[in-house]
């Protein structure tokens, strides 16, 4: 399959590789070094919620504008930026440089490779780069690559430890060194970005039928009337998707901590393992949109991935709550590309960038506000809520995402 994959998307995705690799360290390590530096539960859930909502605003810019200008100069842009973060968390544990690069470089947030706020930029990108009828097979294939690479970052997590024993550094100062991987990632991008072509925009708006297995649909030639409000109901079906993520994801290699005690020598390679494992299960979500199509394939891995998440705050031990996890994160990183797919083809051909802005806008700005209110239950002790409540969330989400593609096409199934 590789070889009928066009230049541009190897280059975008290769780009996407080398971005989750500090992506995936940080998601074990960023919040433990906060923690080490003595900040409180509700000071770092505070630092995600105003990453977050400063990203979602710069993602309502820069989508459109994509649109407008190309993707590639806002792409080269953020890189930029994550070198910059690096070198100034890198450099310094001072609070005030320390916000201001965590906010730049979207720090601990995860994204599977993605990059940050300027992701509807890149997914845009990609979806000009490829024919229609490729779109499932290449958006899950880029979304296992994202995840492998948060796997790699995730084991170079574990070696904190190591490197404070063999180098005689503080805990601090081991953590800092692992900003290096987001330095190197930013300027491997560079290069892959650099060497990418970007296709002009396309002319010729395209319809979409949500049944369709990740084929082309045939249109003619007119952009489909009204998509405004079929976007606009699916992203609200989102937003309890990304506050359901917020409640749990951002912190979770904290909770880890406050629950075991335990730390990155033994979160990280759990966490490795979790994204291999959603990283292979993107890779067999091919096959299963053939069987099921896009719809039919999230509502599967979805429903099974709920089911996971609520068991994970009663485990008893460590290493059983990380096997809830890992399985978690296989069902539902495993539907993301299918996710994408779906939602760009809510709308013609021209305005890609816009589909996939209310797609990230939908899921960021609630999930802002997932981590402030997680942290208030963590200093409570309530350890379990956040969980509770995003399991109730995420299971509204499925029901009317069910019900949203019923009515557009019939069936969840396709």
């Amino acid at each position: 399959m590789a070889l009928a994959i066009p230049s541009a998307a190897r280059f975008l995705m290769a780009a996407r590789a080398a971005r989750s690799v500090g992506q995936g360290t940080l998601v074990v390590d960023f919040a433990l070094y906060l923690h080490v530096l003595h900040w409180s539960a509700s000071a770092i859930g505070m630092l995600f919620f105003t990453s977050l909502l400063l990203g979602a605003i710069a993602t309502l810019l820069v989508g459109p504008a994509s649109d407008r200008y190309g993707a590639k100069t806002f792409l080269i842009g953020y890189e930029l930026l994550q070198i910059l973060a690096a070198v100034l968390a890198a450099s310094t544990a001072a609070t005030p440089v320390l916000w201001l690069a965590a906010i730049l470089g979207g720090f601990g947030r995860g994204g599977n490779g993605s990059a940050g706020p300027f992701a509807p930029a890149e997914q845009s990108w990609l979806s000009r780069s490829i024919p229609h009828g490729m779109w499932g097979k290449i958006f899950h294939l880029n979304t296992a690559l994202g995840l492998f690479g948060m796997g790699a970052g995730a084991l170079l997590a574990a070696f904190t430890p190591f490197l404070s024993r063999r180098l005689s550094l503080t805990q601090a100062g081991a953590y800092r060194i692992l900003f290096a991987a987001v330095l190197v990632g930013a300027l491997l991008c560079l290069v892959f970005l650099y060497a990418a072509k970007e296709p002009p925009s396309a002319k010729t708006p395209r319809t979409f039928r949500p049944e369709d297995h990740a084929q082309e649909p045939a249109g003619d030639g007119h952009a489909r009337a009204g998509y405004w409000k079929p976007l606009l109901v699916f992203a609200g079906i989102n937003s309890l998707n990304g506050f359901g993520i917020g409640m749990v994801g951002p912190l979770m290699s904290y909770w880890l901590h406050l629950r075991f005690g335990v730390g990155p020598a033994a979160i990280g390679p759990g966490m490795a393992v979790a994204f291999f494992s959603a990283a292979f299960m993107s890779i067999y979500g091919i096959r299963l949109i053939r069987q099921f199509g896009l719809a039919g394939t999230v509502l599967r891995l979805r429903l099974a991935g709920i089911l996971l998440l609520l068991g994970i705050p009663f485990a008893p031990t460590f290493w059983l709550a990380m096997v809830l996890f890992v399985l978690r994160s296989a069902m539902n990183q495993g539907s993301t590309g299918s996710r994408q797919a779906l939602f760009l083809g809510l709308v013609d051909s021209r305005h890609r960038g816009l589909a996939a802005t209310v797609n990230s806008l939908s899921i960021q700005l609630p999930r802002a506000a997932g981590p402030v209110l997680a942290s208030l239950f963590y200093e409570a002790g309530l350890l379990a809520w956040p969980f509770l409540i995003a399991v109730s969330l995420q299971g509204l989400y499925l029901l009317f995402f069910i019900r949203f593609f019923r009515n557009a096409s019939g069936s969840t199934t396709g």
